[in-house]
C-alpha cells in the first residue's frame, strides 16, 4: 500500500489560527508602539513650546524699562501695569515696555523699544505687540499666542514699602517699575507653573 504524505484538514486550520494570532498580536505590539511614540513626540512638542514662551516671557519682563506710552493717542505716565480686566483678558492681564528689540545701527524705521502685553484668551496666553511705541488711535495690536490649554493667569507685583503691609500686589499700576513680578500660568498639561522676576530701573 503506498501512504499518502501531507497535511489533514485539522493541521491546517491548527497552524493558520497560530499564525493569526502571532499577526494579532503583533499588530498590537505594533500599534502600542507607534501610538506612545506620537504621545512622546506630542509632550515633547508641548514642553518645547512652553520652554519657548517662558524663555520670551522672561527676556521681556527682565528688559522691562521705566518708559510711559501713549495710549489710543492720550499721554499717561504708567510704565507698566497688571492686573484684572485688562487687555480683554479673561484673568489677568501684564503691559509694559521692554528695551533690547534688536534695530542695529537703527536702519529700521522705529526703536529698540517695545511695548508688550500679555493676556488669557479663550484658553490661550497670547502675548500683545507692535512695531511703534506711540501708536495712532484705533491701532490694533499683533497677536501672538505662546501657550494652549492654559485655565488661569495670574500676575502679582512686589512692592514692599513701609505702607505696605503685604509685599505682594494683585494689581498695579505705577509710574514706576515695581522691584519684581510674579507670574503663574496653570496648565492643563503641567499644572501650576509659578515664576518670579526681580526688575532693575533701566531707565
Amino acid at each position: 500500500m503506498i501512504r499518502n504524505l501531507g497535511f489533514t484538514l485539522i493541521e491546517i486550520l491548527v497552524a493558520l489560527a497560530i499564525f493569526s494570532i502571532i499577526g494579532l498580536a503583533s499588530t498590537g505590539v505594533l500599534t502600542t508602539v507607534s501610538d506612545s511614540n506620537s504621545i512622546s513626540q506630542e509632550r515633547f512638542n508641548r514642553l518645547t513650546q512652553l520652554q519657548r514662551a517662558m524663555t520670551m516671557m522672561e527676556r521681556d519682563i527682565l528688559q522691562a524699562v521705566a518708559r510711559p506710552i501713549r495710549i489710543q493717542g492720550e499721554t499717561t505716565e504708567k510704565v507698566i501695569q497688571g492686573g484684572r480686566d485688562l487687555y480683554e483678558s479673561d484673568a489677568d492681564g501684564l503691559g509694559f515696555v521692554h528695551s533690547g528689540w534688536p534695530n542695529p545701527n537703527y536702519m529700521l524705521p522705529r526703536s529698540q523699544l517695545q511695548a508688550v502685553a500679555y493676556r488669557l484668551r479663550e484658553g490661550n496666553l497670547e502675548r500683545l505687540y507692535g512695531n511703534y511705541l506711540d501708536n495712532v488711535v484705533g491701532f490694533e495690536p499683533k497677536i501672538r499666542v505662546m501657550l494652549g490649554n492654559i485655565e488661569d493667569f495670574k500676575v502679582s507685583f512686589y512692592t514692599k514699602s513701609e505702607d505696605n503691609d503685604s509685599p505682594w500686589q494683585e494689581n498695579y499700576t505705577g509710574t514706576e517699575l515695581p522691584k519684581a513680578v510674579a507670574i503663574e500660568i496653570t496648565s492643563k498639561d503641567f499644572g501650576l507653573i509659578r515664576r518670579e522676576f526681580a526688575l532693575v530701573d533701566k531707565s
